[in-house]
């Protein structure tokens, strides 16, 4: 069921609520990446709801049906939004996962909030805070996609938010991810950008960690590549790392089988069932 939410500064933001609402496992966030928004998450949600999850799926304000805030947007004003919709929707812990700038959001979220995660799915992205130059690069774009708007750009890194010959081969999907780029609203994507150049480093709260917590990440990610990946799955105690083949940066989306697979395996140990947590 897809709804509307108000967050307490006014801005209305949109949510798909699915499967049971009374089962005894904890709901299941996926949240999208920039600059996409919840329909990147169809598949997956469709699948969890078939194994008798809940599921939330929103669009992270400035995304997809949610409301546009220009200025700057921190990854803990995202973080912040998920809780108030979980308070919301009268969940006290969910299992949070999220791909590249989501799975940012769902780390933020941890060091926010930890006693409200059950587990954590890190797709495809990275913990650690940006560089200086990476800092420099995130501002100078979004003062680009204000001026230019999202077409020039989306045709420029699509060959990189999938992997090069998934353009050609998928190309439904790379149709999708064009669709969800060119459809953003410059200023909500700018406002991540600006508030994505300020993230913290998440890698001291990671590795204290004490929920289940799966990586997955493509092959062929040009944006966080595998050791980048390992790194991180390293980092974290007890932590799972899948390498999903034939895929670039969105594996959900070019490799739904391999990446729905691995999620459902995952959520189906659960707590009690083969979950490794650290004491």
């Amino acid at each position: 069921m897809s709804g509307r939410f108000t967050a307490a500064d006014g801005t209305v933001l949109a949510h798909d609520d699915l499967g049971p609402a009374d089962g005894p496992l904890p709901p299941v966030v996926l949240v999208h990446g920039h600059p996409f928004n919840r329909t990147m998450w169809q598949r997956q949600a469709a699948v969890l709801v078939a194994a008798g999850r809940r599921v939330i799926v929103p669009d992270l304000r400035g995304y997809g049906e949610s409301g546009v805030v220009p200025g700057r947007t921190l990854l803990a004003d995202f973080a912040g939004d998920i809780a108030a919709l979980l308070d919301h929707l009268g969940v006290a812990r969910a299992v949070v996962g999220g791909v590249s700038m989501g799975g940012q959001i769902a780390m933020e979220f941890h060091r926010s909030y930890p006693g409200r995660v059950a587990a954590l799915v890190l797709s495809d992205t990275s913990p650690a805070a940006e560089t200086e130059d990476g800092k420099a690069f995130r501002n100078r774009l979004a003062d680009r996609l204000l001026a230019e708007g999202m077409d020039g750009y989306a045709d420029e890194v699509i060959d990189k938010m999938l992997a090069p010959y998934n353009v050609t081969a998928l190309p439904d999907v790379a149709a999708q991810v064009l669709g969800m780029m060119r459809g953003t609203d410059p200023e909500g994507a700018a406002a991540a950008l600006r508030g994505r150049a300020e993230r913290p480093d998440y890698r001291d709260s990671l590795a204290g960690a004490r929920v289940p917590v799966l990586v997955v990440v493509g092959a062929d990610d040009f944006y966080t590549p595998v050791a980048d990946a390992r790194g991180l799955h390293e980092l974290i105690p007890g932590a799972e790392l899948v390498v999903i083949e034939g895929a670039g940066h969105l594996p959900g989306l070019e490799r739904p089988e391999a990446f729905d697979e691995a999620l459902v395996r995952f959520l189906a140990r659960g707590p009690g069932h083969g979950w490794k947590v650290a004491p």
